[in-house]
């Protein structure tokens, strides 16, 4: 990042919304899943993090400009003696800016955070077909350690 400054992390605004929806497109498998435009579906979703006090949205924010987000839940449990745990969920950094260390320090940020929180665990999930993504989770320390399913209950339209 040569002529930015270090972003900043903070929690997202309702006006970062449109550059976020655009960052979550801007993927392999996100121009297959996500619309590049702000719709209810989104506004909803906003509306529900921001409600909830267990769940941040982030964005790192350079010179004004949102160049990274993640979105940061926090998850009270019964094991671990009856820890919390963080899951670091749609990790996304603008295309022009991969590979500069904006999403190593945001998850460092986010490690942080949950660490302040009182989490044992942070866990995050990426899909088998960014095999670039696993690696760069894998440098910023993450290990494979479960086997993650899905089951999708239904399409969007």
């Amino acid at each position: 990042m040569t002529s930015r400054k270090q972003p900043v992390f903070r929690e997202a605004t309702r006006a970062d919304l449109e550059k976020i929806v655009r960052l979550l497109a801007d993927d392999v498998l996100g121009s297959t899943r996500e619309s590049p435009e702000v719709n209810e579906h989104y506004e909803k979703a906003f509306a529900a993090i921001e409600a909830d006090p267990n769940n941040r949205l982030i964005v790192a924010d350079a010179d004004g400009d949102v160049i990274g987000t993640l979105q940061l839940t926090y998850i009270p449990g019964l094991t671990y003696m009856g820890s919390s745990r963080a899951q670091i969920e749609g990790v996304r950094v603008a295309g022009d800016l991969r590979g500069r260390g904006v999403g190593h320090a945001m998850l460092r940020w986010a490690i942080e955070e949950a660490r302040a929180m009182g989490c044992r665990v942070v866990q995050l999930t990426s899909d088998r077909q960014r095999p670039e993504a696993i690696r760069f989770y894998q440098k910023v320390g993450f290990r494979p350690s479960h086997m993650g399913l899905r089951y999708h209950l239904q399409d969007m339209d």
